[in-house]
């Protein structure tokens, strides 16, 4: 028998809600392909017309993201009583400088790594999901050592 207290189902975000997620938060992580394996990198974002911009320099990151496979871009959040994960799937574009950016998403896109972060990246999603979950309390989770089911004394 178990004493657990009820488990309120995680919530499925609309499209909307997960925007509105993104506008709130400014770090994400980055996932690409680099010579057939994931590579994570936190970056700075900004939502721009339901796409994402970053900035970065010359590297890893900004050849994999201009290459041909698809990236995708996970940021999160919480406050004392919910979670939640928002995960952008698309292609990234490296962008051309414009007056349009720089008036938009790149008058306030500062990385807070210094160095030379001349390009612009945008991720175009093919998907973007989200889900909102009640954090448990620790103590729901706590087991007093020595006191595992199955342990021999």
């Amino acid at each position: 028998m178990h004493n657990d207290p009820p488990q309120t189902p995680t919530e499925v975000l609309d499209a909307g809600t997960c925007w509105d997620l993104l506008r709130g938060v400014s770090v994400g992580h980055l996932a690409v392909l680099v010579n057939g394996y994931p590579e994570v990198f936190p970056v700075n974002y900004k939502v721009d017309h339901e796409s994402l911009v970053f900035r970065t320099g010359e590297g890893t990151k900004l050849r994999a993201a201009g290459g041909p496979l698809a990236v995708a871009l996970e940021a999160d959040g919480h406050d004392a009583a919910k979670a939640w994960s928002v995960l952008v799937k698309g292609k990234a574009v490296i962008l051309e400088p414009s007056e349009e950016l720089m008036k938009g998403a790149g008058l306030t896109l500062f990385p807070w790594q210094a160095g030379e972060k001349e390009h612009f990246v945008r991720i175009v999603p093919n998907s973007v999901t989200g889900r909102r979950f009640s954090i448990t309390s620790p103590l729901t989770w706590w087991s007093h050592v020595g006191h595992t089911a199955g342990a021999k004394t």
